[in-house]
């Protein structure tokens, strides 16, 4: 995190770190919930995994790495100038892809029936909602960040991300594998 420190001082950081432990214990707080509801109702995870569509949601898998890739790249590339553009663009194209992909998902999952198997649809939907709020404001951030890129900059919204894309990989075996 030296270029954050180098860019904004210490507090930089500390909020950034801040921000992802945050994150990531919201979404483990909601993650060990859906992992009790299915454990109390294993018929009913049964029939709500009967709805799901883990091949659209490895898709997404890929997509959610290849973004993180491009991050990183954008960072290792030094994180100023126009060099970085194009990795934060795709990192934003990727993220919005994955946002195509879940939508489609959510569309087929709801004709299917998905929200009449209450709660366990509906801790579904809290979860991986929240996430794809998450990947479609951080899109839009990584657009933003291209578009006047500092160190600094691109490397809080990288860290963000690859959090972002973390839950995302803890998620996946939770709701779509087990």
């Amino acid at each position: 995190m030296a270029g954050t420190k180098a860019q904004g001082g210490e507090g930089d950081s500390l909020l950034l770190w801040i921000l992802v432990w945050s994150e990531l214990a919201a979404f483990g707080v909601l993650l060990i919930a859906f992992m009790i509801m299915m454990m109390l109702n294993p018929d009913g995870a049964a029939l709500f995994r009967s709805h799901l569509h883990p091949g659209l949601a490895a898709a997404n898998t890929i997509i959610l790495v290849l973004s993180g890739w491009q991050a990183a790249l954008a960072v290792r590339l030094g994180g100023e100038g126009r060099a970085v553009c194009r990795p934060l663009l795709l990192a934003a194209l990727f993220g919005l892809a994955f946002a195509a992909v879940k939508a489609f998902e959510y569309t087929l999952e709801i004709r299917s029936g998905i929200g009449g198997l209450g709660t366990l649809a509906e801790l579904y939907f809290i979860v991986t909602g929240f996430h794809l709020l998450h990947v479609v404001f951080g899109a839009a951030i990584l657009l933003l960040v291209a578009w006047r890129p500092s160190r600094g900059n691109v490397v809080m919204i990288a860290t963000l991300w690859h959090a972002i894309d973390l839950v995302w990989l803890v998620m996946f075996p939770i709701v779509y594998l087990t």
